[in-house]
Parts: structure tokens; C-alpha cells; sequence
């Protein structure tokens, strides 16, 4: 019986991976999607301090957790651009993104949850006086939200160039800020005290936006742009309440009302941030629709 192959020299098998389209890659030339990523340095940027193996679990929830936040400001600070420009749909779709990756970050709080207090305990004494209050990052996303208090930049005077970022921040009008000015633009009547600044305070109730907001809200049709900016803007508060709400109750969960280890008060600080309102005449005015 006749062997049933090809009687052909036998064809040698590739050295190198073939792609989809049948072409030869030769990864010591071409990028490869860990070049593409950085992963040897992602993955590499992992360095427990204690003999715990919880301590992983950690560091790489506070990690990811500031790879969100660094596309959140890229968002944000798009949309902020975009607001002042006038372009309102490109902001929408940015301000959007960041309520998606606020609420990614809610449920990135259940796998945190699964340290029990007596394993937080024991990686604990390692992580000295480093604490999420000094995350730069968190603070320029408040800041850009409207949340801003300059104290909070006295934690980063030992890092000058975080410290800039904030400062320039602080001074700068808030994504808010910018939205009123826009619906100023648009006829809209909003006291001039308002728009003047200065911008380093944080964001308190005013009268004369709310009536515009509820003109706004009243009608539609005339001011279409501007109720669907409100409403990502309602969006994106509200993602950010759950947020913060999530972030008390793991931290309650995992540490109870010991104090942080930032030398902040823990739960009971992190309580007082639930109270924040950013957009106070958005939430108001829906009383009296």
C-alpha cells in the first residue's frame, strides 16, 4: 500500500511565527505586543516589602488603580479644552469615558475586599507613611472636578513637579467652571462675580447658575447642548460619589476606624469627602422641576 503523502521534500517548519496573513514576523525587528505595552517594566514594578502574601494583592490594586486615574486626567483635561472651545459633543464623549472608568474602579474595590482585616494588619507596619491621600493624581482629578482646597497641596512640596501640576490646577477653572462660562456664552444670564474667579476655592451654590441650569432644563429644545453637557455632568458626579462611597465602605471593611497610615483620620475622613457636592446647582435644581 502506497504511503498516502506527498512524495514532495518535505516543507521545514517556519522559524519564526507566522501572522494572520501568512508573512514571516521576526520579533527581533518587529515590535511584539510586550514592546508595544511596556510589560517587562509593568510587570516588573511589582516589590513587596513584607514575607506576606496578601502584600501583592495590594500594590497591584493601587496601581491600577493610578493607570485608571492617568487616563481619567487625559480625559478630563480633554474635555475641560474642548468645554472652553465650545465643543461640547467631543467633551461629552471624554466626560462619559471617565464616569465609565469611575464606576470600573467601584467594582475594582471587591477584589480588595477580600483582605481580611488580620491580613491588612500584617502588611501594615511595611507600608510606613505612604497612604492614597497622597496620591497627586487623585488630587488633580478633584481639583479639575471643582473640589479644590489649597492645603492639600502641602503634601506634595517634596515632589516639585507634582507640585506645579497641582498648583496650575488649582488656579486653573474647573471643568464646571468652564461649562458656566459656556452657558454664559449662550445668553444665559450668570452674575459676573461668578465668572471673574478666583478659581482656587472650592465650588459654592450660586443663584444666578441654578436659574440658568433650570432655564436650561425648561427648555430643551433651545438649549439642547447644554442639558445633554448637564446631564454627563450629573453622570459623572454620581459615579464619582459611588466611587468615594465604595472606596469607605473597603476601608471600613478592611481596617475599621483605626487611623490611616497617612496620619489622616481613615473612615472617618473619608466620610466627610461623601458630603463634597462638585456640581451643587445640577442637584439642586431637580427639587423643583
Amino acid at each position: 500500500m502506497k504511503c498516502p503523502v506527498s512524495h514532495g521534500a518535505a516543507t521545514p517548519a517556519p522559524s519564526q511565527p507566522a501572522d494572520y496573513h501568512g508573512a514571516q514576523l521576526d520579533f527581533s525587528k518587529d515590535m511584539s505586543y510586550g514592546d508595544y505595552l511596556s510589560l517587562d517594566t509593568i510587570l516588573s514594578a511589582q516589590h513587596p516589602l513584607s514575607p506576606e502574601h496578601n502584600e501583592l494583592l495590594f500594590i497591584i490594586q493601587h496601581q491600577t488603580s493610578e493607570l485608571w486615574m492617568k487616563l481619567m486626567l487625559h480625559e478630563l483635561h480633554g474635555a475641560r479644552d474642548n468645554i472652553a472651545a465650545g465643543q461640547l459633543p467631543a467633551a461629552m464623549k471624554m466626560l462619559a469615558r471617565v464616569a465609565a472608568i469611575m464606576n470600573q474602579l467601584v467594582h475594582a474595590w471587591d477584589v480588595l475586599s477580600t483582605m481580611t482585616p488580620p491580613e491588612y494588619t500584617a502588611i501594615r507596619p511595611y507600608l510606613g507613611a505612604s497612604s492614597g491621600f497622597q496620591s497627586h493624581q487623585y488630587r488633580e482629578i478633584e481639583f479639575l472636578l471643582g473640589n479644590k482646597n489649597a492645603t492639600h497641596l502641602q503634601v506634595h512640596q517634596h515632589k516639585p513637579e507634582a507640585y506645579a501640576v497641582l498648583k496650575r490646577a488649582l488656579e486653573a477653572p474647573s471643568i464646571y467652571d468652564q461649562a458656566i462660562m459656556v452657558m454664559a456664552n449662550s445668553g444665559l444670564a450668570v452674575d459676573a462675580a461668578r465668572l471673574a474667579g478666583p478659581w482656587d476655592q472650592p465650588v459654592k451654590s450660586d443663584n444666578s447658575v441654578k436659574a440658568a441650569w433650570t432655564t436650561v432644563y425648561q427648555n430643551t429644545g433651545e438649549y439642547w447642548p447644554l442639558y445633554e453637557l448637564a446631564e454627563k455632568l450629573v453622570d459623572l458626579e454620581t459615579a464619582f460619589r459611588l466611587w468615594r462611597f465604595r472606596h469607605v465602605t473597603t476601608v471600613q471593611r478592611v481596617i475599621g476606624f483605626k487611623m490611616g497610615t497617612g496620619g489622616t483620620d481613615g473612615v472617618n475622613y473619608l466620610r466627610k469627602m461623601l458630603d463634597v457636592v462638585l456640581f451643587p446647582e445640577l442637584f439642586e435644581l431637580r427639587t423643583e422641576l
